[in-house]
């Protein structure tokens, strides 16, 4: 349809337009978010983050990282050099760029639409001019802009919940890397222990001082010595491969230096209190939760909203003929609803909407699980690591001393020697075993309560009873 009303009466309509249209025009932040997410991680790591966008950022970033690695690295070490430089996260800090990008573009108005059109025929010319502009979008811009602000948000606590997982993933790698490489270290003692013990037997039953039988004991306990030392310097490369990776790492770098042992346990565990509230203030996880459920009620809101008038077109309309005074005036564009009237796409709505409900249900009922299991997992390996290393590595040397002067005395045979020697090897793997899991609990616990739960406590103690078990075996 098309009205033809004064001209003048349409200067205001165009004033008012055009207002709109500048004050409706968003625009990109200094920071591009990067800050809050920052904050975000710092208050649950202790170390900040950066994006790298230019060439200044990567050299600082280089500069940072050949600082951490003159020196041994430390956990917390090793977490800075990580979220400074592994370019995984960078990657989901890139993420934010986009919906960033979402947020503006919602800010702005479609562009107008310009028609023109020329008739000629009969001696006669006929010019039709148009510009349309979407005054549905226009209308809805606040509550759009609303929306995507909500997911702009969302995806702070997204980037902020990958770099706090990749500080704990880091944490844990670094612990497993250091057991791995301090019960390398004390496989290759015993493997040389070994070595010289087969060649003396071997000396003793050539002159007949030891029968075939001591000195095939003596050469079966060096052969998996040397197993079990080719096997730990295996697991202690696939862990430390494992932390550079994680470290984002290559070429030198990948050189760098790690303490001798794991740091010593602390003289009492940590009493936490109020776990679970905190876990439901603070984990990430539950916070994106709930943003998503807030940004799909809003969404369910426009839904509504245009779900019966979904394009509504209106501008400025010129016409003229040859001969005729031009005429003006506005013409609407508008979508008749006959056969879709809106009806599926709320449905889908409200359906989407009730799913991130119930995902936020479940979300707070695993976040107050894990942090239950994970200060369990704490307190037991706290218990275990502490028991080895008062208990059981005292007695197994005790142990070790006594058959050693039973067997110089002669009261002990060489087998009675190299069984506690077995032992006495599988205790030590074990205690490192279990210092290890205690830092690794420990990450877990503080990362089920700040960051987005923990993973593998259960394992871990499965481990742990398979190795005791191979202890009592032997």
């Amino acid at each position: 349809m098309r009205i033809q009303p004064k001209a003048a009466h349409l200067k205001p309509l165009a004033i008012a337009l055009a207002a709109l249209i500048l004050t409706g025009c968003a625009t990109f932040s200094k920071d591009g978010g990067i800050d809050s997410v920052s904050t975000l991680t710092q208050e649950r790591t202790g170390q900040t983050v950066q994006r790298e966008k230019s060439a200044d950022d990567a050299k600082a970033i280089q500069t940072a990282v050949n600082q951490i690695l003159a020196k041994p690295l430390t956990p917390d070490s090793a977490v800075q050099l990580a979220l400074a430089n592994n370019k995984g996260l960078q990657a989901a800090f890139a993420e934010l760029g986009v919906a960033e990008a979402s947020l503006v573009q919602a800010g702005r108005l479609r562009n107008p639409g310009y028609s023109f059109g020329r008739l000629r025929g009969g001696g006669d010319t006929e010019i039709d001019r148009s510009i349309m502009f979407d005054f549905v979008g226009l209308l809805t811009m606040p509550l759009r802009t609303n929306i995507e602000g909500r997911r702009f948000e969302q995806a702070k606590l997204q980037a902020a919940s990958e770099a706090v997982q990749l500080a704990a993933d880091t944490r844990k790698a670094y612990f497993t890397a250091l057991a791995a490489q301090q019960s390398a270290q004390y496989a290759e003692q015993v493997a040389t222990a070994a070595e010289a013990s087969a060649e003396l037997a071997q000396r003793l039953a050539r002159v007949g001082n030891w029968s075939k039988l001591d000195q095939a004991r003596e050469q079966v306990f060096h052969a998996d010595a040397i197993t079990q030392l080719a096997r730990a310097r295996h697991n202690a490369t696939a862990a430390r491969e494992q932390l550079t990776r994680l470290l984002g790492l290559w070429g030198a770098n990948t050189a760098f230096k790690l303490p001798e042992r794991l740091p010593d346990l602390p003289k009492a565990p940590n009493e936490v209190a109020d776990m679970e509230t905190q876990a439901m203030s603070q984990r990430l996880d539950i916070q994106m939760a709930r943003r998503d459920a807030e940004a799909t009620a809003s969404s369910l809101g426009l839904t509504r909203a245009t779900g019966f008038i979904n394009v509504f077109d209106a501008g400025y309309a010129n016409k003229s003929e040859t001969g005729k005074p031009r005429e003006n005036g506005y013409e609407i564009s508008l979508e008749l609803p006959i056969f879709d009237w809106g009806g599926a796409r709320t449905a889908r709505a409200e359906a989407t909407y009730m799913q991130s409900v119930h995902r936020t249900a479940d979300a707070a009922i695993r976040a107050r699980s894990e942090v239950r299991e994970s200060y369990s997992a704490y307190r037991t390996t706290y218990d275990v690591a502490k028991h080895y290393r008062d208990e059981v590595v005292p007695l197994r040397k005790r142990i070790s001393d006594e058959v050693m002067l039973r067997y110089n005395g002669m009261l002990a045979s060489v087998f009675e020697l190299l069984t506690d020697a077995r032992d006495q090897v599988s205790s030590v793997n074990t205690a490192i075993e279990a210092q290890r899991d205690f830092w690794i609990a420990e990450t877990n616990l503080q990362n089920a309560i700040n960051g987005g739960g923990n993973g593998g406590g259960s394992t871990e103690m499965r481990a742990q009873a398979s190795g005791e078990a191979q202890a009592q075996k032997h």
